[in-house]
């Protein structure tokens, strides 16, 4: 047996002794979840996926891949998937009644960020006054640079001129100059720095953590949620193992995400994604989950988007996030 084959099955084994739930046999449950192919949103996923858990916790997993966290709501609200896992649009679509979140992945720490053409003019946020920004509005890109904008004393509705694109359209307006700035979330970055090595990188995230942080995670289609909380619940068994082991085995996990999951992206950079998350274990968020940090963090960003898309009545935090499902299973 090779010696990466049996690290990852002894792992799998002794983990699988803190979660013995997992290692009873159980009635497959086919799952239909939707995601975004970014590390701070799939990271689990796939390292569950290699280790086997989704299979242990008696699921038949069918993942769906989605461009952004907007396409990704719109098909769980039209009953295409059962589940997502997504960033910042998690305090969004809920707040409107549509959708229950049951689980965080992490914080995304520094996985937004705002790069310019300083050869357009642009040296700094301030000199972005009159000038147009390309990103995802609505999304973690949109949120992040809606904190950046405010902290350097500009008006997002006033002094700049948002241009909403697709995350891979926006990106590329800005690789060919059709305008000065583009706020996106990595892995776009990569291409930023490929094809326009004069870019420069203002800020990102991390400067406005943890007064403005963003989390990423899963959440459920409102239906989906009240008739299939086992299901929910195998979900984050499986999850629970794969992140105490990505976060205790960094080195070694990233590696073989890198190579099994992400083959087109070089290592460095996949080192870079996750160092551009900030993970904690899963005991680490029963604290989070239990005083009440993840619920104002997502109320945080809700209140940004109850204010840039005017949601009326909106559903605060503390009622479309549901953090019993995980104490239930992670303190059980």
């Amino acid at each position: 047996m090779k010696r990466r084959t049996f690290i990852q099955l002894a792992g799998a084994s002794a983990l699988a002794g803190a979660y013995p739930g997992l290692a009873l046999a159980q009635e497959k449950v086919k799952i239909k979840a939707g995601y975004l192919h970014t590390l701070a949103v799939d990271g689990q996923i796939w390292l569950a996926d290699s280790m086997g858990l989704w299979e242990k916790a008696g699921l038949d997993m069918e993942f769906v891949k989605f461009q952004t966290g907007l396409e990704l709501f719109q098909a769980m609200s039209g009953g295409s998937i059962d589940v997502l896992a997504t960033g910042a649009v998690m305090s969004n679509f809920p707040a409107r009644g549509r959708g229950k979140v049951f689980l965080i992945n992490d914080v995304e720490f520094a996985t937004a960020q705002l790069w310019v053409h300083p050869d357009m003019g642009v040296n700094s946020i301030q000199d972005l006054k009159g000038k147009k920004i390309s990103t995802t509005t609505g999304t973690t890109a949109h949120v992040f640079l809606d904190k950046a904008l405010r902290a350097n004393g500009l008006d997002p509705a006033k002094d700049v001129d948002i241009v909403n694109q697709r995350m891979p359209d926006a990106v590329t307006a800005f690789i060919s100059k059709a305008v000065p700035a583009v706020a996106l979330w990595v892995p776009f970055n990569i291409s930023v720095k490929k094809r326009n090595p004069d870019a420069k990188m203002l800020v990102d995230a991390s400067s406005f953590y943890p007064e403005a942080a963003i989390v990423g995670g899963w959440a459920a289609r409102n239906d989906y949620y009240e008739n299939n909380k086992d299901a929910l619940k195998r979900i984050i068994k499986a999850w629970a193992q794969a992140n105490d082991h990505m976060v205790n085995n960094a080195k070694e996990s990233i590696e073989l995400l890198q190579k099994k999951y992400y083959p087109n992206v070089p290592l460095s950079d996949i080192q870079e994604q996750y160092k551009a998350q900030k993970m904690f274990t899963s005991q680490d968020w029963v604290k989070l989950y239990e005083d009440g940090t993840v619920t104002k963090w997502l109320q945080q960003v809700t209140d940004f988007f109850i204010d840039f898309a005017k949601i009326n009545n909106a559903v605060p935090a503390s009622k479309y996030f549901d953090p019993s499902l995980y104490l239930d299973v992670v303190k059980s």
